[in-house]
């Protein structure tokens, strides 16, 4: 009976198993097969993961075709035959990767699920505006904006609470600029993610993965102007949180280490000037104990390029080309060269004497030739300190000198001219040498003029510089008088002047109570004009003629108007119309 018993156990066994051979021939098992290559083998949440292999078919629906990342289902992107791309969901962790076909399970490999991590910050202090560099690892990829996928969220960096979109973005290196609006705070780096809706659609709201937070802090800005500039140049930092007033006696603004003459401190704005041993090197602001490098300042050396002319009469422009000459007025304490126009020492000189500055710029000046001036050396003056202990102005005030070149001057000549006697409008030719140029600038010869004009008037006065009182006739500083009257210049080289007779010496010329009616015959005069400075260097003397006479000259009374129109100046009243 024992036997029976085990024979009938074994044929039992062995017609089950028959039966699970048979039934699992009939069920498709998982593909073994199938080799799926993965993009990746570790991914952060969000990023987005391509498995490439064969046999995945078209694809029909959310729910006939599937990607499960450790049990959760991936939000399918693309879907081809051969290539299928998921991202990985927002709750994901280390685990297989398996593509569901139907009922068709295929294992694609193992996926292991990153985070981003911070591992420094380069600065720690920044200015807004500033870039900055994040270090670390798994900051996996962002096209930021221009991302096709977009609806799935950017990647993006928060500065002190404000969202920021970096200028560069590597899986261990992120660089941004930091925005305006930014405040001291935590740097974070988020990774967004976008998972499928429970039945394998598109999509649940965006989320964000994100780092550790390291802390940034953010300090005023600064700006500084200018950058670079001769001794002598004011700089001027803007900002915020220097102080009411210079607190300490160390506080200061050091280029190259040297301090900086100190002329104004405020809340909201520094003013120093470039001293006189300046060097070039980093600009710091120093103030209670901490130091802060703002630029670096270039300190120039003015260079002249070009003088001219080398030589000529007085009242002259004289143009001084070349670069680095700083500013004119730039001495004073406001931030502005206008606001208090200080020109300080900055002049030029020619011959020893002071020119009379007409423009100064950077790269020229152009000076008047003063009255007084005398052949020699053409010098540019510097005006620059040396500062007290702590800054403050001045343990020294002196000027840097540069000689532009020397300079002739000539005094005009007359050798001849003709002819000796013309009637009105008749050209007359005057020859010689060292005439100059024809200043076509106007200049006002009254400092009030433009007041005066305005007020009613006792009497003008011609020619009569020494009244102080009157609106002056001769605002010009090269002409040709005809006894007392200008002619209308044609042309004027240093050489030659041809000029046309004037009218008015027949016409007469007068003022309330006096009256010259015959001023035909008198002196034919050639003259320039021009000023000095005043001893305390200010502008500028009363102008001052230097007068050369050609000699006597007759207007003829040849060319007047005929006569006829003063006695019937309106034909139409005999008339009946």
């Amino acid at each position: 009976m024992q036997r029976i018993a085990v024979f009938t156990a074994c044929l039992v066994l062995l017609f089950l198993s028959s039966n699970n051979t048979h039934a699992a021939s009939k069920r498709k098992p998982i593909e073994s097969k199938v080799v799926i290559e993965l993009s990746t083998t570790m991914a952060t949440p969000g990023a987005t993961v391509t498995l490439n292999g064969k046999g995945f078919g078209p694809y029909k629906s959310t729910a006939f075709n599937r990607v499960i990342i450790n049990g959760l289902s991936a939000l399918v992107q693309r879907w081809e035959p051969e290539l299928i791309e998921v991202k990985v969901p927002f709750k994901a962790t280390s685990g297989f990767i398996e593509v569901m076909i139907g009922k068709k399970k295929v294992l694609a490999g193992l996926l292991t699920i990153v985070m981003p991590q911070i591992d420094d910050i380069t600065p720690t202090e920044a200015e807004r505006g500033a870039t900055i560099q994040i270090t670390g690892r798994h900051f996996g990829l962002s096209a930021g904006a221009r991302d096709p996928n977009t609806m799935f969220g950017v990647n993006d960096v928060i500065v002190g609470g404000v969202v920021v979109r970096p200028q560069r973005w590597k899986d261990d290196t992120i660089e941004l600029e930091v925005p305006a609006n930014a405040t001291s705070g935590d740097v974070v780096v988020r990774l967004a993610s976008s998972d499928p809706l429970p039945d394998g659609s598109c999509c649940a709201p965006v989320e964000y993965i994100r780092s550790n937070a390291v802390p940034l802090k953010l300090i005023p800005s600064i700006r500084v102007d200018p950058v670079s500039g001769p001794v002598g140049t004011k700089v001027v930092l803007f900002g915020q949180g220097f102080g009411q007033s210079k607190e300490r006696m160390d506080d200061g603004v050091l280029i190259a280490g040297k301090p900086a003459t100190i002329a104004q401190w405020n809340d909201d704005v520094i003013v120093v000037h470039v001293p006189l041993d300046a060097e070039s090197g980093p600009l710091v602001l120093r103030r209670q104990g901490q130091e802060r490098v703002l630029t670096q300042f270039t300190v120039h050396v003015p260079h002249i390029t070009t003088l001219s002319p080398s030589s000529a009469p007085i009242g002259t422009l004289l143009r001084i080309s070349g670069e680095h000459f700083g500013f004119y007025s730039e001495s004073g304490a406001t931030p502005y060269n206008f606001m208090d126009f200080n020109t300080g020492q900055n002049r030029v000189e020619i011959g020893g004497v002071p020119a009379v500055i007409y423009r100064w710029n950077d790269d020229r000046i152009d000076v008047w030739v003063p009255f007084s001036a005398k052949s020699g050396k053409v010098v540019i003056y510097r005006s620059a300190t040396r500062p007290n202990l702590g800054g403050l102005c001045c343990a020294e005030r002196g000027t840097m000198a540069i000689e532009a070149g020397d300079f002739t001057l000539v005094t005009p000549t007359v050798d001849a001219y003709d002819p000796k006697s013309a009637g009105l409008d008749a050209t007359v030719t005057i020859k010689g040498r060292g005439f100059g140029t024809f200043l076509k600038t106007a200049e006002h010869a009254d400092l009030g003029l433009n007041q005066k004009a305005y007020k009613r008037r006792a009497d003008i006065e011609i020619n009569e510089p020494e009244a102080g009182t009157t609106v002056l006739s001769n605002v010009s500083r090269t002409e040709v008088l005809f006894n007392g009257a200008a002619a209308l210049v044609q042309s004027w080289t240093d050489q030659e002047i041809v000029v046309k007779v004037p009218h008015r010496n027949l016409y007469g010329i007068g003022k309330k109570g006096d009256f010259f009616d015959d001023l035909a015959t008198g002196p034919l005069v050639v003259r320039r004009g021009s000023w000095d400075l005043l001893p305390d260097g200010t502008c500028c003397s009363p102008k001052k003629w230097l007068t050369v006479e050609a000699g006597q000259f007759t207007i003829e009374a040849k060319g007047l108007p005929d006569d006829g129109y003063w006695t019937n100046n309106r034909p139409d009243a005999s008339t009946s119309q």
